[in-house]
């Protein structure tokens, strides 16, 4: 897995979050982000939405206009 992020800080935690949502990033506010995972997910899978996280910042999805529905069919 190879995305080309430049200048771009983040964060990763583990958490158990609810049923049906593996994963989520969230902007700090200091043009950083934090994404969290859930670590009852195996390794392959959370790796998977790790990069799926990581297509967010890539994206500019926090500050493209388009609704969360719109961003994650993608």
């Amino acid at each position: 897995m190879s995305l080309p992020i430049e200048d771009a800080d983040y964060f990763i935690q583990l958490m158990e979050l609810p049923p049906k949502i593996y994963a989520y990033i969230h902007s700090n506010g200091d043009s950083t982000f934090t994404i969290f995972l859930d670590p009852r997910r195996d390794f392959w899978q959370q790796l998977d939405d790790y990069e799926h996280e990581l297509w967010h910042i890539v994206d500019d999805d926090f500050f493209n206009g388009l609704p969360v529905w719109v961003v994650e069919r993608k």
